[in-house]
């Protein structure tokens, strides 16, 4: 059944990871084993995070009955593929183990059994009597079974049936199977446009920038930006909307790429924060943080959308502009005399902070807004979200920090615990 999966993605690697298994000590986290496979498991966290804080009615969303658990992640794992769902005509597709073909099968290494028409739980995530790399790539997929479903209702039914397989035995690759051949092999070629590019990397097992993006908005398009662009005469597909939960990438600190609005002001303060190799969440319950973007917010964004370089300024020539864009007067008598006054030294250079400063003066003050945030498995700490001057006192220059830079350019993290939580 998963012979156009094996075709596109021939280069996947086959690896063993359990399934979506809660932690003991944290009742609302999801634990990752070993190396992997954070790709999956981060954008689940984070929705499943999202559902705990704002769709429950109890207050203490650290604690969860099994009950609980069982609702809240088979909610979560059914809004991941109705989002991945291109047109609710085409319906949804969920992959499991065959019947009679699960884990703790004795006929599970029978490579003459094909699949059946009819799926089977599989025990609880403690039974895992065999690993994926055990049975080898053609002879794993040939006990998986695809299972159509034809409306959103029967889907979050038939999600829920199946919650010990998700707990179970490589049940984090039977998802993304069943979001992969839900959102379609071709819609998923033509979103990413680079046919070539596998969605796990070969070598490594990193997942890539469109997994994410196909997790936490449907769409698996390569890019983090906003919108489509050009490119020597090629349409770039971008994030089309704002996202439910957000990323950060360190990778922007570096200056490898520019994450848009859509992903950096998600609908909630949820936010995937990735490295170099690993992905974590970071969140917190500060609607506040999501909310419309201030005057001075959009001005920033504007004049940073004129230095696409993140240089931190703009040649002179474009102040006319981008006071256009922010609907500020810009007659050229008066853009030339607030060129003179922001470029003193006729430098030919205008810098932000000295434009923030000039129109948006009310806001420049330090604003020592504190907000308490968490990362999976719960470092609680405290943000302070400052202005527009550097502040006195800086806390640390560690990876989480830079990275939330991206999006809060003056930020400070006071954490509880002795060491700041890592991103790897």
């Amino acid at each position: 059944m998963c012979g156009n999966i094996i075709q596109i993605y021939k280069y996947i690697c086959v690896f063993s990871p359990p399934g979506f298994v809660f932690s003991e000590n944290e009742q609302t986290a999801l634990e990752q084993f070993e190396g992997g496979p954070c790709a999956v498991i981060a954008p689940v966290q984070a929705f499943l995070l999202k559902n705990t804080l704002y769709n429950r009615e109890s207050s203490n969303w650290r604690q969860m009955s099994e009950e609980e658990q069982k609702a809240a992640l088979c909610s979560t794992l059914s809004e991941i593929l109705e989002s991945a769902c291109s047109s609710p005509s085409t319906g949804f597709y969920l992959v499991t183990w065959a019947k009679g073909q699960s884990p703790n099968s004795s006929t599970l290494r029978n490579t003459e059994t094909q699949p059946t028409s009819q799926t089977q739980d599989v025990p609880e995530p403690e039974s895992t009597a065999f690993a994926a790399e055990d049975l080898g790539f053609e002879q794993y997929h040939s006990v998986l079974h695809k299972q159509a479903v034809a409306s959103v209702s029967d889907l979050r039914e038939e999600v829920l049936s199946l919650y010990h397989t998700w707990r179970g035995c490589c049940g984090v690759l039977l998802f993304l199977y069943s979001v992969i051949l839900t959102k379609g092999i071709e819609n998923i070629r033509n979103e990413i446009q680079d046919t070539m590019e596998p969605l796990i990397d070969p070598v490594h097992g990193h997942g890539s920038q469109s997994l994410v993006n196909l997790l936490v908005t449907g769409h698996a398009v390569s890019n983090v930006w906003d919108g489509d662009r050009e490119c020597s005469g090629m349409k770039l597909h971008g994030i089309q909307k704002q996202a439910s939960v957000g990323f950060l990438t360190l990778m922007e600190s570096l200056r490898y790429c520019k994450v848009g609005t859509c992903l950096k002001s998600p609908k909630f303060p949820i936010w995937i924060l990735g490295s170099e190799t690993h992905l974590s969440v970071f969140f917190a319950k500060e609607m506040s943080l999501v909310g419309p973007e201030s005057p001075s917010e959009q001005a920033r964004r504007v004049f940073q959308s004129f230095d696409p370089e993140d240089n931190g300024f703009i040649p002179e020539s474009l102040l006319e502009d981008v006071m256009k864009a922010l609907d500020l007067v810009s007659e050229p008598e008066y853009v030339s005399l607030v060129k003179s006054k922001l470029d003193p030294e006729s430098l030919g250079i205008i810098l932000l902070g000295p434009f923030l400063l000039e129109f948006f003066p009310d806001q420049s003050n330090t604003l020592m807004c504190v907000r308490v945030w968490y990362q999976v498995e719960y470092v609680e700490g405290t943000a302070l979200v400052l202005g527009f001057e550097d502040p006195m006192v800086r806390t640390d220059d560690t990876p989480v920090k830079r990275c939330l830079q991206t999006k809060w350019p003056y930020i400070e993290l006071l954490w509880t615990t002795d060491r700041s939580p890592s991103l790897n």
